[in-house]
């Protein structure tokens, strides 16, 4: 009885690895590469919605060159997802 007791909890325990913790990790993963690999004069759209085209990279932050002016945020505001889309569509 004990041995099924355990062997359910470590089933549960690799049923949420895989379903919760696995896949964020993985998207962390691609953020981070995403991050890295963006350069001047990609077109992007951030998190909140703005579209712009990097003017200015550095380490953590990013200049962005919008209709209405220039907007310095950091890289993590970038977001792959719709960016990605935006890519796709040229």
């Amino acid at each position: 009885m004990d041995a099924m007791v355990i062997g359910q909890i470590l089933l549960m325990i690799a049923i949420f690895y895989f379903l919760m913790i696995r896949p964020n990790q993985q998207r962390a993963k691609k953020e981070k590469a995403f991050e890295a690999a963006l350069k001047i004069g990609d077109k992007i759209i951030t998190k909140a919605g703005i579209h712009g085209k990097i003017a200015e990279l550095s380490e953590t932050t990013v200049i962005i060159e919008t209709m209405a002016g220039k907007i310095k945020m950091e890289k993590s505001a970038i977001s792959l997802e719709m960016s990605a889309k935006l890519a796709e569509k040229k």
